[in-house]
């Protein structure tokens, strides 16, 4: 008998679901995408420099992002792309310029004294 049940369960679903089908997706496109962001990392405590623009206007992409390299030159990607140019890319390296890290001079630690030795006592039971 539940495998009656269970069986007409799924049948009555898969007739409503072919009868109520979800109402179709209407994209909206956009004719003119526009959009700028950017942002710009710079943390000293870690090393992590980096920056990033980007603009659009219509099929129009430019932009540039720049990372420091462990060989301690800045990289700098200038970039567009296009509908009929593709993307093309300029990469430059400049020597890096940042200010000198902050060192914290070391505490001025005295030091320890001598260790105090206490004289052996003759021991009582010394024969």
């Amino acid at each position: 008998m539940n495998s009656k049940i269970v069986v007409f369960i799924c049948m009555f679903g898969a007739a409503c679901a072919s009868v109520f089908a979800p109402a179709p997706v209407v994209a909206r496109v956009d004719p003119l995408p526009q959009y700028s962001y950017g942002y710009d990392v710079q943390d000293s405590l870690t090393g992590d420099y980096k920056g990033h623009q980007e603009n659009r206007n219509g099929d129009l992409v430019t932009g540039s992002y720049s990372v420091v390299d462990p060989d301690g030159t800045r990289r700098i990607v200038d970039y567009s792309a296009d509908s009929i140019n593709g993307f093309n890319a300029v990469v430059r390296r400049e020597p890096l310029v940042v200010p000198a890290p902050i060192v914290a001079r070391a505490p001025i630690v005295a030091p320890a004294p001598a260790p105090v030795i206490a004289a052996r006592l003759p021991s009582p039971y010394y024969f």
